[in-house]
């Protein structure tokens, strides 16, 4: 009997219609086109403004479209994980919300929290619940409403992050096709430099907090910075000489869209080519949880059978990690 692998097998995709971009937030803060671009490399996000809406929202809609072109029937789903840092609520789980909604009525959910790393953890709990035979079907979604948590008055922050969603579906794989390698890092020492304190059990969300704006999300960027630089390219670098590979072995780098220049100083690191790196940051910002499975889904039609991908994240808490997994469909 073939061993059983946990490949991707479908892929989905959802940014909200309206389009924050830098010349808009020139009117809300003090800042300019060229100040964002040359930092970040970001140009413009989406931002989901409906009343009500929140990363469920996006969740189900980019669910929605990874079921429409697969053609999969919600029932067969086992199990949904939505990867988000920001829940529809506390205490209700957004993903069993996202399942019902789905149509994925046969299916146990749960939420999975690690800030930027969320999908790529998710990654790891999806292929570990596969290779263990005991489910055949598992549908990841990364979502994250950012502009619910965001100041739209700190130029350090509100330049930054968008909101976007998007899903992967994995099965079984007996051609050896998949997930075949990890390394995943934690270091809770981190938190101190990229949080929203206050809405959370150690600090409960109070009319002062929020007058305040304590319930915003905060980051000391040259820290963080000076973090996913080093790490995201170290755990990549592991990876490929774990698995025996050299950078003409890859064919795509899956990075987190957290800042383009910590995404070039991570294949700069490994010597690939600026052709193999997968890059949409100019267009949606960093979308949190959703930026990976974003990138597959603006990448889908360019990526083959067999093709090898390298994906890497850093988020808040710290969380960071790589991924090594082959592409399982034309």
């Amino acid at each position: 009997m073939s061993k059983i692998t946990a490949a991707i097998t479908a892929i989905g995709g959802y940014v909200p219609d309206y389009v924050l971009t830098n010349q808009i937030l020139e009117t809300l803060v003090e800042t300019n086109d060229e100040w964002i671009t040359s930092r970040t490399g970001i140009k413009e996000r989406r931002i989901l403004k409906e009343d009500g809406k929140g990363t469920s929202y996006l969740a189900i809609k980019a669910a929605q479209n990874l079921i429409d072109k697969s053609g999969i029937d919600p029932k067969e789903i086992d199990l949904v994980i939505v990867a988000t840092a920001t829940p529809d609520m506390k205490a209700a789980a957004t993903a069993a919300y996202t399942a019902t909604q789905i149509g994925a009525i046969n299916a146990f959910s749960f939420d999975l929290e690690a800030a930027c790393s969320s999908f790529l953890y998710g990654m790891s709990v999806a292929s570990s619940y596969i290779v263990s035979g005991k489910y055949k079907k598992i549908l990841l979604i990364g979502a994250d409403k950012n502009s619910s948590m965001i100041n739209y008055k700190d130029r350090a922050t509100c330049i930054i992050f968008g909101d976007g969603a998007g899903a992967a579906l994995f099965e079984p794989n007996e051609e050896g096709y998949g997930l075949k390698d990890e390394l995943l890092k934690s270091d809770g020492s981190g938190r101190d430099f990229l949080q929203a304190t206050y809405g959370g059990s150690s600090y409960p969300s109070t009319p002062e907090a929020v007058a305040e704006g304590k319930h915003y999300i905060f980051q000391e960027g040259k820290t963080v910075f000076k973090n996913a630089v080093f790490n995201m390219a170290d755990v990549t670098i592991k990876i490929l000489e774990r698995n025996n590979l050299k950078n003409e072995d890859i064919d795509w780098l899956v990075a987190h869209q957290a800042n383009k220049r910590i995404v070039e100083a991570t294949a700069n690191r490994i010597e690939l080519n600026e052709e193999k790196v997968m890059m949409n940051i100019h267009k949606y910002g960093n979308t949190t949880s959703a930026t990976l499975p974003l990138l597959l889904h603006d990448y889908e039609s360019q990526l083959k059978k067999g093709d090898k991908l390298v994906f890497a994240a850093f988020g808040g808490g710290f969380t960071w990690g790589s991924i090594y997994l082959t592409w399982a469909y034309n």
